[in-house]
């Protein structure tokens, strides 16, 4: 939290505090990492402060490349809203609705004039622009780098502007952002935010938690998703996941029980107790007693012989895509009535009827019309 000692004082001013978070709306889903920073304004919430989400409308148009080596891409405004209202119903896991302020920040940069604009780019240099570690890696390497791009950061901090934060939560790799945001606040005459920064979570394969990396568990995926998802935790993570999803520190004892324990809270929270309990019991008879569940969903084979699996796996049993379904495949991931397949397009016959696995937790019966 920076500066030292500024949330005491701004705390001592005996009134409701102005926590804000910028959220990302490129992709549709809430990850569990995305939740960290809304426990923190939960928290906030609870002691009576008033959270402040800004749905990045209009910025999402110039789209923000933090710790990234490109531009992110632009969405449609109907895509833009479709996921902000996605965000905001699975954000309501964590955050209390009655104590927070959805603004969208098209409200005020729409209506700033050239000259506004003008007067905003006075605030910093290029150097102090390029002084962000991806923009500064980017420009090392020739990366090009769009002056919308470099006017983004000067966005944000506006918003701080326009909602007279007092907090800003964001990840690390925000940090620069956050600290624009002061600087900015400053300029217009209102007293700068402190800025607050959480670490990102670290998922089963050693990378930070992404929607994109397909690394995640959503905060209102299946139950039985993120039960199975969230016992795939190796032991070294278990200390990270404890002290940032559960915010406590993780039992002594057996992992296994660590983790069980863990998966049934992400559940829980999302889905309630009911929920939790059905998803522990759906683990232990598919995951660790390899045996199927006792649901198995039908599903009817597509036209034509032979039977393309990657297009079936994708369209009936929830995979990403074909490709993703392919990958299974030449992992050994899919069998088809307890044996692996390794072909990508399987005669019809062998398909009527069978028990078909992929992964874990997936099951179909694939049925012929």
């Amino acid at each position: 939290m920076l500066p030292a000692g500024e949330l005491e004082r701004k705390l001592a001013q005996g009134r409701p505090l102005r926590v804000k978070l910028g959220i990302d709306v490129t992709a549709p889903d809430v990850t569990l990492g995305n939740g960290i920073p809304l426990q923190r304004m939960a928290a906030f919430q609870r002691e009576g402060h008033t959270g402040v989400l800004i749905v990045g409308d209009y910025t999402t148009r110039i789209g923000d490349p933090s710790g990234r080596s490109a531009t992110r891409p632009v969405l449609s405004d109907e895509e833009i809203d479709a996921n902000a209202q996605r965000f905001l119903e699975q954000a309501s896991t964590i955050i209390d609705p009655e104590r927070t302020e959805v603004r969208f920040n098209g409200e005020w940069l729409a209506k700033l004039d050239f000259a506004e604009v003008l007067r905003l780019t006075r605030i910093a240099t290029v150097a102090r622009l390029l002084e962000r570690d991806d923009f500064s890696k980017r420009f090392a390497a020739g990366t090009p780098i769009s002056v919308s791009e470099l006017l983004y950061p000067l966005m944000q901090a506006y918003d701080s502007v326009a909602v007279e934060a007092d907090v800003e939560l964001g990840g690390t790799d925000q940090l620069y952002n956050l600290l624009m945001g002061r600087e900015v606040m400053q300029a217009y005459g209102l007293e700068p935010q402190l800025a607050l920064t959480v670490e990102y979570l670290v998922a089963w394969d050693g990378l930070g938690m992404s929607a994109s990396r397909g690394n995640y568990i959503g905060l209102k995926e299946a139950p039985e998703e993120q039960f199975g998802k969230a016992m795939r935790i190796p032991d070294s993570l278990l200390d990270q996941w404890y002290r940032l999803v559960m915010e406590q520190p993780p039992p002594e004892g057996d992992p296994l029980e660590a983790k069980l324990a863990l998966a049934r809270y992400i559940v829980t929270r999302a889905h309630g107790d009911e929920a939790a309990a059905r998803a522990e019991e759906h683990f232990t008879r598919v995951v660790r007693e390899r045996q199927a569940p006792d649901d198995v969903p039908d599903v009817q084979l597509p036209d034509g012989d032979p039977v393309h699996l990657p297009a079936l796996l994708a369209e009936s049993l929830g995979i990403g895509s074909t490709s993703e379904a392919r990958r299974l495949i030449a992992q050994g991931g899919v069998r088809v009535n307890g044996e692996v397949v390794s072909e990508v397009d399987v005669p019809r016959a062998d398909l009527a009827g069978a028990l078909v696995q992929a992964g874990k937790r997936r099951f179909a019966r694939l049925t012929a019309p």
